[in-house]
């Protein structure tokens, strides 16, 4: 079977097979398009009997092409399989909103540091073997009881949180056990929302955190599971 491809005005380019040797340690040889060149005194129009190796004749020279990179010369690898890609990345049906998995967490005497990283790593889906960090493959959290989250040491009035109303003077301070009476759901959202990454692609993960006062979320439909959680150091030692 041969393949002519206009090669030039007055040559053609023939994919043949041949079970003859490419090269002769005699003939001279010249690189050309990243191959070997034998030389030839006239350009090659015949077909040679298939078996393993190509040879292109094109113009002057001749060219030995190998077996598995035949598909090059060959109109028919074009819609063939992507050699050039071979790491495997997610597609969109590999990360669907609605097929992910929810998961539900106590903060009651959850050390807040540690109870946040474990959020973030499944809210990225770095517990998974397919994780992508350019792409969303986390599940939903919930996290319930909010309000008795933990600190270690002396953060409950020394650690601080700022939020600036964008005008002059407008930088308003308040302590964790301030805050924690008046919003205990924004210390878990700043602590996880601070291990996420920052752009498009963290908003959009940011939405997977569900927190909630009180043991009660309005998710059951979602049957959420219990999250793992391997650090044995979470829970306040009392």
């Amino acid at each position: 079977m041969a393949i002519s491809v206009q090669c030039a005005a007055s040559s053609s380019l023939l994919l043949t097979e041949s079970s003859q040797k490419p090269f002769s340690s005699s003939l001279k040889k010249t690189p050309f398009l990243g191959f070997s060149l034998v030389a030839a005194s006239k350009p090659s129009s015949s077909v040679l009997k298939a078996n393993r190796t190509t040879k292109i004749s094109c113009q002057d020279k001749t060219v030995s092409v190998p077996v598995d990179q035949r598909w090059m010369f060959e109109d028919t690898g074009f819609n063939g399989p992507d050699v050039w890609n071979k790491t495997w990345y997610p597609k969109a049906a590999d990360h669907v909103n609605t097929d992910k998995p929810w998961y539900v967490v106590d903060a009651s005497d959850k050390i807040l540091g540690r109870l946040a990283s474990t959020i973030a790593i499944y809210i990225r889906g770095k517990n998974l073997a397919t994780f992508t960090p350019s792409v969303d493959m986390g599940a939903f959290v919930i996290v319930v009881n909010a309000e008795k989250v933990a600190v270690s040491g002396k953060k409950r009035t020394q650690k601080l949180y700022r939020r600036h109303s964008g005008r002059p003077g407008g930088m308003k301070v308040e302590t964790f056990d301030q805050l924690q009476k008046r919003i205990p759901e924004r210390i878990i959202e700043h602590a996880v929302r601070g291990m996420l990454p920052k752009g498009r692609l963290g908003r959009a993960l940011f939405n997977h955190l569900k927190v909630y006062t009180g043991p009660s979320h309005p998710h059951e439909a979602q049957k959420p599971v219990e999250l793992p959680i391997r650090d044995k150091r979470i829970t306040k030692q009392n």
